[in-house]
């Protein structure tokens, strides 16, 4: 069977690896040059299990009212007339209950967990190498309060079957001695020893190459601008460069999946949620960490990716654009220094935005459509990189009539 990828990032080039693996004939469509040139350039770096504690809880209306108008606030609403984000935020708003988020914690971290091992599986398989630890996750805490709610997240994702455990500040010194040198407070935290960190972009480059060496086809620089159907099943890609036919096709296109399918009469709850990250230069300083961390008082992510420091954070509602606040800029710049000041030197920090796809309850969409032969693989919010494997596995073998070895139970976009 012919199955067509729409999309080339760490999300479309695995679903990619695992059709191929199925057995089918792939073509991979992006309008960028390369793979992993959008929102899995240079994201946070992680394949954190541990994070997967949904945004939509019963403390987060209360969160989100003591952050308006605060341009260094975690999560930042750009006021504007946004029909988009204002249905997205009414379907947020009702995920917002213990009940809710006890459910949605549960299809993330499944997926999670699944994913954190088909990526083990591929990667010895493969012998691939992108800069990845497998020391483990630690979250730190630089508040009381803030060291409240990892307990909670901890015991809630123990009972799922995730292998984390409470950690003491002095722990967290051991774990990663870096922390020594930290101006801030830690008070304790968390440690996931099976989460992991590594470079998706690298890792997406050096995967499409074993996807190209084993017959796919990776059309760049080609724009997608419809999708034909007749009698409920997709014809074909229209593209700028031509139609593309073929027997299936699997949306893969993160933030824009819901521009694609809307002509289609298919509503998807799935809006972009700008991140940025900073990549330091460690070369020649002894103070950066070598663990990855989560500091959870001011929601952002470190990891170390070779010789750089990559710093990832904040989330902002502000439509499709990538333009970024010098403010927020400094904010992760500010915030990495703190607990890592010889990490490496503030005038070389190269800095980017990229647009995640955050659904109402944190979990992707994965699984089929209303039309017979069109899949969907998107909506994976700041966890893409670390549940890129699973979805793709379990979707690619949705779409060759296999049972999946995970339930897609909840995931389908039938729960909206």
């Amino acid at each position: 069977m012919h199955v067509v990828v729409m999309g080339a990032g760490v999300i479309g080039t695995t679903a990619a690896w695992y059709l191929l693996q199925n057995g089918h004939q792939v073509t991979v469509i992006d309008r960028r040059h390369a793979s992993a040139q959008e929102t899995s350039f240079a994201n946070g770096g992680q394949i954190s299990a541990c994070h997967a504690t949904p945004w939509a809880n019963a403390s987060t209306p209360k969160q989100i009212l003591g952050w308006l108008g605060r341009e260094e606030a975690p999560l930042l609403f750009r006021m504007r007339f946004d029909p988009q984000l204002f249905s997205w935020g009414l379907r947020f708003l009702r995920n917002c209950t213990d009940a809710r988020a006890r459910i949605n914690l549960e299809k993330a971290l499944r997926v999670a967990i699944y994913s954190r091992d088909c990526l083990r599986t591929l990667r010895d398989e493969l012998d691939l190498e992108y800069d990845h630890s497998t020391r483990g996750i630690l979250h730190i805490c630089r508040t009381e309060q803030d060291m409240v709610a990892v307990e909670k997240a901890t015991a809630q994702m123990q009972e799922y079957g995730l292998k984390r455990r409470l950690v003491s500040s002095e722990e967290c010194l051991t774990i990663e001695p870096a922390l020594r040198d930290a101006t801030a407070p830690i008070i304790g935290g968390s440690f996931t020893p099976d989460d992991e960190s590594g470079d998706a972009r690298k890792f997406t480059e050096r995967l499409s190459e074993h996807c190209i060496a084993k017959g796919a086809s990776f059309q760049f620089n080609t724009n997608i601008t419809g999708l034909v159907h007749d009698q409920g099943k997709i014809t074909c890609v229209q593209t700028d460069q031509g139609d593309i036919h073929a027997d299936a096709f699997l949306v893969c296109l993160g933030s824009y999946s819901p521009l694609m399918l809307a002509p289609l009469g298919i509503k998807l709850p799935i809006y972009p949620c700008k991140g940025y990250s900073i990549s330091i230069d460690t070369t020649g300083y002894s103070g950066a960490p070598e663990t990855a961390l989560i500091d959870d008082s001011v929601k952002m992510v470190y990891s170390r990716l070779g010789t750089h420091l990559r710093v990832a954070g904040t989330a902002e509602l502000d439509g499709y654009n990538l333009r970024m606040s010098p403010r927020r800029q400094k904010l992760i710049v500010d915030k990495a220094l703190e607990l890592f000041p010889n990490s490496g030197d503030r005038s070389s920090i190269d800095f980017w935005s990229g647009l995640r796809p955050v659904t109402p309850d944190s979990a992707p969409v994965l699984g089929d459509t209303k039309y017979a032969n069109l899949y969907l693989n998107t909506g994976h919010g700041t966890l893409g990189w670390t549940m890129s494997c699973g979805s793709a596995k379990a979707v690619a073998d949705l779409i060759s009539d296999k049972t999946p070895d995970i339930s897609l139970t909840g995931l389908g976009i039938d729960r909206f």
